[in-house]
């Protein structure tokens, strides 16, 4: 079952109060939205960590990469 709209999160820098500024430099989805294709997102283990503990507590979806084997 799909939630309604009311029930989703949007991010987006144009609805961004801060947009321009210098928080935009240290912002998770400038981040992620700006490098290159292909290009992956590594975090270390304490970041690894605090990811599923914000997973855990269903704040942010769980990590579905798995490695490929073979």
């Amino acid at each position: 079952m799909l939630p309604d709209m009311e029930d989703t999160l949007t991010i987006s820098c144009d609805d961004c109060e801060l947009q321009g500024t210098n928080a935009c430099e240290d912002c998770i989805v400038t981040f992620i939205c700006g490098r290159e294709p292909d290009d992956a997102v590594v975090i270390d283990v304490a970041e690894q960590r605090a990811v599923r503990l914000l997973a855990g507590a269903g704040l942010v979806p769980r990590l579905r990469h798995t490695r490929r084997t073979g």
